[in-house]
């Protein structure tokens, strides 16, 4: 047995406290689960000069973590690869199966945060309904980027690591899920993608929540309206999402797109009315009528900011419609199958549009 002078004992003391150290830091460090479904972030370019044009959904989960080192000092990260698609191709199915999943790892006591990697062009959609139905307030943080990896100047790697430092981040609880994007934190709620070829595609009329600069969060505002814990609706309970559809309004707009949902047997639909949710003269009648049949119609508007006023444009107590207030179509039209799920009465369907 070697015997150390006392010089050298205390430094090798030192040097274990410092390695016991280190171990226990990486031991406690959150543990964060990403869970990729394809989407921009996952794709690649014929060459760096291809932002634009390129296929999407190639990258596994994997691969896509091996390339991003600097996680390792944020969190314990894991990969599940629950899809490899393109989110403009994103189905009730996958919505409903995403869900399920979100929430198991959720109760999970090992899991701190998760992370959903997504394209962009349905991104929203899947983090307003994740806010609806699964009850947790641990950080959920959805994540796209708007170049692939193989890019010049790719944001997904930024992208990514800002998502799983917020999911590690214990004042991102409570908040709801968040969409991370170009360094700003957003309400998964609120959020939009407003613009097709910039890095800065995604913004909310209400502004971020905050930013995310160098793994740090800096907070600004809070969501008020009801989410994940606080939510009547929860995945768990859910059988099926009923069929809702978005009719467009326009100048000159006939009634086909109304009487052809109609006969296919939606619950609801959804009109993208123009202005205040506006409503052509010759679009009443055959929405008067389907309402008639039992579907619910939801006014809604096709610009991009501001809000629905009820019984503005249209009498909407006298016809029995729901106005979306300030969701855009495709947002409401999530909101309606959620609700859909609890309730057909107009009246219940309002009071849920003005809370969530």
């Amino acid at each position: 047995m070697r015997i150390f002078p006392p010089a050298h004992r205390w430094l090798a003391g030192l040097l274990l406290s410092a390695a016991s150290a280190v171990a226990m830091a990486q031991a406690v460090k959150p543990h964060v689960v990403v869970l990729a479904t394809g989407g921009t972030i996952a794709g690649a370019g014929a060459s760096a000069a291809n932002s634009a044009t390129y296929a999407a959904a190639k990258v596994p989960v994997d691969k896509l973590l091996a390339g991003l080192p600097e996680l390792a000092s944020v969190a314990k990260v894991s990969g599940e690869q629950v899809f490899q698609i393109a989110s403009e191709s994103f189905t009730n199915d996958h919505l409903f199966k995403l869900g399920q999943r979100v929430s198991a790892l959720a109760k999970q006591a090992d899991v701190d945060g998760i992370v959903i990697t997504h394209g962009t062009d349905t991104l929203e959609e899947t983090a307003y309904f994740l806010n609806l139905v699964v009850r947790t307030a641990k950080p959920i943080v959805v994540v796209g980027s708007m170049r692939p990896g193989t890019a010049l100047s790719a944001d997904g790697a930024l992208n990514l690591y800002d998502a799983v430092s917020v999911a590690a981040s214990k004042d991102a609880a409570g908040k709801g899920v968040l969409v991370t994007m170009n360094d700003e934190i957003q309400s998964g709620r609120d959020v939009s993608k407003t613009i097709n070829i910039k890095t800065e595609a995604f913004k909310s009329q209400w502004g971020p929540l905050g930013m995310v600069v160098e793994g740090k969060n800096y907070w600004f505002r809070a969501p008020v309206k009801r989410h994940t814990t606080q939510s009547e609706f929860n995945i768990d309970d859910i059988q099926a999402l009923p069929a809702v559809d978005i009719v467009y309004g326009y100048s000159n707009m006939n009634t086909t797109g109304i009487e052809a949902y109609g006969k296919a047997g939606v619950k609801a639909l959804i009109h993208a009315g123009t202005g205040n949710g506006s409503v052509a003269a010759q679009a009443v009648e055959s929405l008067k009528t389907l309402r008639a049949s039992g579907v619910q119609i939801v006014r809604s508007a096709r610009v991009p900011d501001g809000f629905v006023l009820r019984n503005a444009e249209q009498p909407d107590d006298k016809y029995d419609w729901v106005v979306a207030h300030d969701l855009r179509p495709q947002k409401a039209r999530i909101l309606a199958m959620v609700a859909l799920t609890k309730t057909n009465d107009s009246k219940e369907l309002q009071r849920i549009f003005w809370e969530y």
